[in-house]
């Protein structure tokens, strides 16, 4: 048996945001490692023009892609990447799910105010220039039309009425610094799914990024075991 893993990256981001966990997985298995870019996204954001139809069509060709190849699928989504791993989940025969800083619920005020007082103190101190969370907003912020972010909400509301059904063996990692995601959405979706097979892992100093996280290799580990365990349902 075969298995592939699709890796999907956030709304306005590119492959590097999941690709350090997809480097683990291909260094560690045999498994054939998919990391496409959505479009309108990538290093050069062009987002004029796509809608939220795009992206979940473009998720969905990626997997039926990769399905053509192997004979078992593992669907791994970062921010609005688990979102469209959700639907993937909803619609085709996912072995299993990964979800990292998965964006149910969007935007946590008070750390995201924790963030803006450590990058005023940067701006003070003449360092803000090479902070690498203040670099990829303002690209963000410089190149995301409005119209888009309302695409993205549409992607958000379109899952949020079935998660709760996800059945398969699902594991959540996020950060607990997180400015983007609350941490309390990774509570609500472990203890809502439907799934009997699921895990929680909260990275305490994470933040949205979880793929760069000072424990990243902590929990790429941990992951991997439970992606390599059989389903319960196969014993």
């Amino acid at each position: 048996m075969t298995t592939g893993v699709l890796c999907l990256h956030g709304f306005s981001g590119a492959p590097y945001e999941v690709q350090p966990f997809a480097d683990y997985i291909t260094a560690h298995t045999g498994w054939l490692v998919a990391v496409p870019t959505l479009p309108g996204h990538g290093e050069t954001l062009s987002m004029k023009g796509y809608t939220a139809k795009h992206w979940v069509k473009a998720a969905e060709l990626a997997y039926l892609q990769l399905a053509k190849q192997v004979d078992d699928v593992i669907v791994v989504g970062f921010s609005m990447g688990g979102l469209l791993a959700m639907h993937l989940v909803k619609i085709f025969k996912v072995k299993k799910l990964v979800l990292l800083s998965a964006a149910l619920q969007y935007v946590s005020p008070a750390q995201l105010l924790k963030d803006l007082r450590d990058m005023l103190i940067l701006l003070r101190q003449r360092k803000l220039r090479n902070d690498e969370l203040f670099l990829r907003y303002q690209q963000k912020i410089r190149h995301v039309p409005l119209r888009a972010t309302l695409e993205f909400t549409k992607v958000v509301a379109a899952v949020k009425p079935f998660y709760q059904t996800i059945h398969v063996p699902t594991f959540i990692v996020q950060g607990a610094q997180d400015g983007i995601v609350p941490v309390a959405t990774a509570t609500l979706l472990y203890e809502t799914i439907s799934a009997t097979e699921k895990e929680l892992y909260i990275s305490q100093n994470g933040k949205h990024h979880i793929c760069y996280s000072d424990d990243c290799r902590q929990w790429f580990s941990t992951v991997l075991t439970f992606l390599q365990k059989s389903p319960l349902s196969e014993h």
